[in-house]
């Protein structure tokens, strides 16, 4: 089984547990997602991202 270092997002805490220990809220995985050059959702993702931040993209 692997384990995840996960951050709590209310109190900055890294723990293993899937809630915090001192806050109680719920945590996230602390790792960033794998890099894939062959990324088949890749460009639907920069597309939301661009249209949230109200940047004007390539289209």
């Amino acid at each position: 089984m692997r384990f995840r270092i996960k951050k709590c997002p209310e109190c900055g805490r890294y723990t293993l547990k899937e809630t915090c220990p001192i806050c109680g809220a719920k945590t996230k995985v602390a790792h960033p997602p794998r890099f894939s050059p062959e990324d088949p959702y890749g460009e639907y993702r920069r597309r939301l991202k661009r249209e949230q931040l109200g940047i004007a993209g390539r289209d």
